[in-house]
């Protein structure tokens, strides 16, 4: 039996059932609570948005971060990922909270959690957001049969066209169910604050529609359009972390005992050649190049190219992530430094975008630089003569008839770190044109473009997965999902 099959232990243990209720109080153990706190798995659902937005891989896929000793993830060796956790964890946390706010018999226990529509709203966006991140890794994913426990051991794999059409769906009527009751609690996103919940919900559907742009335009447009009308983000939406090691950053984790990752060439150098202040803050001086003067210069960012032997340079010749996002190296970085999970610019480009597909009626180069203002505020560059000489640079400056180009360019930059995000934009857009890591898998490497299934699946779920390798293609990194027609 697969984990994705069984019903996550996360329930066991963060609730307890008591039903010996003819002695009184005798038999309640203050230690345990007798109703479930749906608050709690809230929490746990949440804090695993940490593995989305900190995660490594991605960033390696798009050049944002490249390997400093093992190399085997930027040579495209490990493809293969399992998905296990993500229905165990917080999809099944997820799943609990709508299942105990949606049986009347158990929803008048649970409000210590907020009002019972406004929790079901909750997990229904936060279900979106995690299985977009996964139809985006893997492509056909279990989802229409997932989450049920012992009622289907072997679920079958669905279209990903069909997961998007639900996935919209699903954050379209989570906004519509908020009832103006008690907001969420347990919530480190926002705190119960059930506006900004919509808010997030509609700025998510705006991603998903535009993900799908050229592979469902119909859908696209008008559910683009839709989410615009009811209102997107004006702030940025991060991931909380704390100055504690119970939730600190993982890019300062990273760098208390190890230095395994530093700020990629491609990146270092197409910023610096434009004289583009975000990445004094991506990256931290190398040690060779720095004058130790406070303020930072274009000339001590070092990027890691790729190497044969990625020894070959030393730690004093490269720049680590900077510590902005929690990197740095070692006794250096912020322990509590917020990584973005959906941002003011990235819905500028997303407009900007739209508008040049005729989805909606604005300015698209006026949201391509409010999109690149948005991310040098969001990154505390912004001076008004710095900026003004970047944009009018020929390699910024907008130009329509490339407008793919010039959108995916400053998108890949303004995404970073979010590697999942940068990946996926990459692989729809083309842009920005990175080579391979010519020490990569293959005679001729080439980027993957998805995630191999668990190796479980080909045996304990066999006929499910052989249907879903028939649907799509083969099992390999290089089998192109639904929506990736570029």
């Amino acid at each position: 039996m697969t984990p994705i099959k069984s019903v996550t232990l996360v329930t066991l243990f963060a609730v307890l059932f008591m039903s010996c209720d003819d002695f009184g109080n005798l038999n309640n153990d203050p230690n345990n609570p007798s109703q479930v706190r749906t608050e709690l798995l809230l929490t746990n659902a949440e804090r695993s948005i940490d593995n989305v937005v900190g995660a490594t891989t991605g960033t390696l896929l798009v050049q944002y971060i490249g390997e400093t000793q093992y190399t085997d993830a930027q040579e495209y060796r490990n493809m293969n990922a399992n998905f296990n956790g993500w229905y165990t964890g917080p999809l099944q946390s997820l799943q609990t909270i709508i299942n105990l706010n949606s049986d009347p018999e158990t929803a008048p226990d649970v409000l210590s959690g907020g009002s019972n529509a406004n929790q079901i709203a909750v997990a229904r966006i936060l279900k979106a957001y995690f299985y977009q991140m996964m139809t985006d890794r893997w492509g056909m994913i279990p989802y229409s049969e997932a989450l049920q426990g012992r009622d289907n051991f072997s679920p079958a794999y669905d279209l990903q066209e069909d997961i998007y059409a639900d996935i919209i769906n699903e954050l379209k009527e989570a906004v519509n169910q908020m009832d103006g009751g008690t907001g969420v609690r347990g919530d480190i996103l926002f705190d119960g604050d059930m506006d900004q919940w919509a808010l997030f919900a509609n700025s998510l559907r705006a991603r998903a529609a535009l993900r799908i742009a050229d592979a469902n335009p119909s859908l696209a447009a008008s559910e683009f359009a839709d989410a615009v009308s009811d209102g997107l983000i004006s702030e940025d939406v991060m991931y909380p972390y704390l100055a504690e090691a119970n939730n600190q950053n993982p890019w300062y984790a990273r760098f208390q005992t190890r230095t395994d990752y530093a700020i990629h060439k491609t990146i270092a150098d197409y910023m610096k050649d434009l004289e583009d202040y975000r990445i004094l803050v991506y990256a931290n001086p190398a040690p060779n190049y720095s004058d130790n003067d406070p303020e930072v210069t274009f000339d001590e960012i070092q990027g890691m190219p790729f190497l044969e032997d990625a020894g070959e340079l030393t730690n004093d010749e490269i720049s680590f992530p900077g510590a902005a996002i929690g990197g740095g190296g070692p006794a250096v970085g912020d322990q509590g430094a917020d990584l973005p999970i959906i941002t003011v610019a990235e819905m500028h480009f997303a407009m900007a975008e739209a508008s040049e597909r005729g989805w909606i009626a604005d300015d698209a180069e006026t949201h391509y630089l409010a999109g690149i203002e948005a991310s040098w505020n969001q990154w505390g560059v912004y001076d008004a003569d710095n900026f003004a000489d970047y944009i009018a640079q020929a390699e910024v400056a907008y130009d329509p008839a490339v407008w793919d180009e010039k959108i995916g360019n400053q998108k890949w930059i303004a995404l970073f770190p979010h590697g999942y995000e940068g990946w996926a934009e990459w692989r729809r857009l083309g842009y920005p044109e990175l080579t391979p890591n010519p020490f990569g898998v293959g005679v001729e490497p080439e980027i993957p473009v998805r995630f191999t299934y668990p190796t479980s699946e080909a045996t304990i779920n066999q006929d499910n997965y052989e249907a879903a390798v028939q649907a799509q293609g083969p099992d390999t990194p290089y089998t192109r999902v639904w929506w990736d027609v570029n």
